[in-house]
């Protein structure tokens, strides 16, 4: 298994310079194609509580004309040259964003999204819900935090709990895992299910050693927050990603390991890869 497609989402009106570097340099390790992908949604027109004068709708779509132009002159700048298969996709859609790129997802392995701390919760029209797209895109993503230049494989962490999503999130990481020096598979539980839950890690290490990704383990007992834990069990590692599943009902913003919260992933200062 590999990723033989990369989908690398670009915001509008931004540099994504550091998040196309992060695309580039996996693309070329993993020979693969890219995808370069931006939407925005225009100016919404309420009828029934006031009149928008046309020149500001027509400001508002050259607008969105420039920035797109712009995000794909930046996607070609960066990757062309270096990689052979790239392909580039836009719109202009009153949908969702996460709806219009969980929607393209189908054509990628892989999707590669950037995080802006600074991004207003309000603006909508350029911004999308790294949550809502998660749960809708059925393809692990790799969430990258504002400013992060590089994917770091020396040590990854796969948050493990005995989910669906889970299972799925490290199947879908696999390609990565072979690529990294170093895999530690950690599960937080509580006292009088630590035994079980080493067992646990016992199988998925001999999973992933049969697939050729040599990893440790730890079971950690569960101090009532499992979200801090085991944010601090990745750092005292120093890994460069964590690897999770991701569930629940996207509204509630519910997250990975039930008790991991949007925080640990969106906050974070190291990459997340998350599948739901």
């Amino acid at each position: 298994m590999s990723y033989a497609t990369l989908m690398v989402h670009l915001e509008l009106g931004r540099s994504n310079a550091a998040l196309l570097k992060i695309a580039g340099d996996l693309a070329e390790r993993l020979q693969a194609a890219v995808i370069g992908i931006a939407a925005c949604q225009p100016i919404r027109i309420i009828y029934n509580d006031g009149y928008v004068p046309a020149e500001v709708i027509e400001q508002d779509r050259q607008e969105i004309d420039d920035e797109i132009k712009a995000a794909e002159a930046e996607f070609h700048t960066a990757l062309d040259g270096r990689i052979a298969a790239l392909e580039w996709r836009s719109a202009t859609t009153y949908a969702s964003l996460s709806e219009y790129l969980a929607q393209e997802a189908r054509c990628a392995d892989l999707i590669i999204t950037g995080v802006d701390r600074d991004a207003s919760i309000f603006d909508r029209s350029r911004h999308v819900d790294i949550g809502d797209f998660v749960m809708q895109a059925g393809r692990p993503c790799l969430i990258v935090p504002a400013a992060t230049e590089s994917l770091g494989l020396d040590h990854v962490v796969v948050g493990w709990k005995d989910s669906t999503e889970t299972r799925r999130a490290i199947c879908d990481a696999l390609p990565l895992l072979k690529q990294a020096g170093r895999v530690t598979v950690v599960e937080v539980a509580v006292e009088e299910d630590l035994d079980a839950a080493r067992a646990r890690l016992g199988d998925v290490v001999a999973w992933l050693k049969r697939h050729g990704v040599v990893a440790g383990s730890v079971a950690s007992p569960s101090t009532g927050d499992d979200a801090a834990q085991l944010n601090a069990i990745v750092r005292e590692h120093g890994a460069d990603l964590l690897v999770a599943g991701a569930y629940g009902h996207s509204r509630l913003r519910e997250w990975v390991l039930g008790g991991v919260t949007r925080d640990l992933l969106l906050r974070a200062d190291r990459c997340s890869l998350v599948s739901h």
